[in-house]
């Protein structure tokens, strides 16, 4: 799981993350302001899960801009732990606030592995 906090805290300062765990999954919160389900797609790959989002942005018609810091795209690419299945995750979207389970794996007891002399 290191690695994906690590991920986590390398993301653009303006976007917010937060990860739970509990015994049989993670929780992965992500803040994305102005994203919704038909503009965010999730795919699992291997050991990593990648998130591309996307929004528009309107800008009223008397307005122009003086300063523009937030982004029409945002692609996240999260490695994910051992332990966890990413290709059994499931998310929601809500008001630009994605949340994205990961189920884990139940932990592999240590097993004795039998020699034989050759």
């Amino acid at each position: 799981m290191p690695a994906l906090r690590e991920a986590l805290r390398e993301l653009p300062d303006a976007v917010f993350a937060d990860l739970l765990e509990r015994d049989d999954e993670y929780l992965v919160v992500i803040d994305l302001p102005g994203a919704t389900g038909e503009t965010t797609e999730i795919t699992a790959e291997d050991t990593r899960i990648r998130i591309e989002a996307r929004r528009a942005k309107e800008v009223p018609a008397e307005f122009d801009y003086l300063r523009e810091d937030r982004s029409l795209f945002l692609d996240i690419e999260l490695p994910l732990p051992p332990d966890a299945f990413g290709d059994e995750a499931r998310a929601t979207i809500e008001r630009g606030v994605l949340e994205l389970y990961v189920p884990r794996r139940e932990p592999v007891e240590e097993t004795s592995i039998p020699i034989e002399d050759a």
